[in-house]
């Protein structure tokens, strides 16, 4: 089995305090999916994860996702990648320490984009990882742009390129949110699914997140991921707590939690 698993932003940093990691949170995260991959010995694991207020508070700042040109744009770019890199980093340290054997495949190095849209990505070194047993790791991060100079691409943008290439059995999203609320943010009503046929009457109230997010928040995620499992049939997107515990566990083990995205 083929999984990819996003751990959010908003699960792994505090998105309203500025470059604030949970680094027990982080801790606790890497020992459920250390736990899941020893019980399972068959799944094949892509990991990615969100920027929080990490790359997102420099993105804002100099606003990189809309482009870049000039000394003090480019300067944004080095900063906000500097930013997420830092992150990364926390996260490969809470992997490593729960004995997992992990590595980054930075996207700015293999990743070219036309318009804040993935135009070539070249595969191989993910691919070879996960042929030996690594964790490929990715996460949101600057591109270089042909037409815009450069741009941020979010986790979900390089789900979306990756999905119809891995074929993953499951999408998982794991964030603070329960799932996806029809109410955000007053939390009465919890979706437990959502379609592509359903998601007008549904989603009305979708909002964005709290904290600085530059790439759309709640509403851009399912509408990605929406498009993606309309192009992929067979597969499922979930959208769930990982701050309740052994969620993330529970997930990569096939539990249904929090709000279900298929065709």
């Amino acid at each position: 089995m083929r999984i990819i698993l996003k751990l959010g932003g908003s699960l792994i940093t505090d998105k309203t305090r500025p470059y604030t990691p949970r680094l027990e949170k982080l801790d606790n995260l890497a020992t459920q999916i250390a736990t899941a991959l020893k019980e399972n010995a068959g799944l094949q694991l892509v990991l990615g994860h969100g920027s929080g207020s990490y790359g997102h508070q420099a993105a804002n700042l100099y606003g990189t996702r809309q482009g870049v040109s000039g000394s003090e744009g480019w300067k944004g770019f080095a900063e906000v990648w500097y930013q997420a890199s830092v992150l990364n980093r926390l996260v490969i340290e809470a992997l490593r320490r729960a004995g997992l054997p992990a590595v980054t495949l930075a996207p700015i190095s293999a990743v070219m984009a036309r318009n804040g849209q993935i135009s070539a990505w070249y595969l191989g070194p993910l691919l070879a990882g996960l042929a030996n047993g690594l964790i490929p790791v990715i996460h949101g991060d600057v591109i270089f742009d042909e037409a815009r100079g450069g741009t941020i691409l979010s986790t979900e943008d390089l789900f979306t390129h990756l999905a119809p290439l891995l074929q993953p059995e499951r999408i998982l999203i794991a964030g603070l949110e329960e799932g996806v609320w029809k109410d955000f943010p007053s939390r009465t009503h919890l979706l437990k699914e959502i379609t592509p046929q359903t998601l007008a009457q549904q989603a009305l109230g979708l909002g964005s997140s709290a904290g600085a997010d530059v790439t759309g928040g709640m509403k851009s995620k399912v509408t990605e991921m929406l498009a993606l499992v309309k192009h992929i049939p067979e597969m499922d997107v979930l959208i769930f707590s990982g701050e309740e515990p052994e969620n993330v566990y529970r997930a990569l083990n096939g539990e249904n939690l929090g709000t279900r995205l298929h065709y």
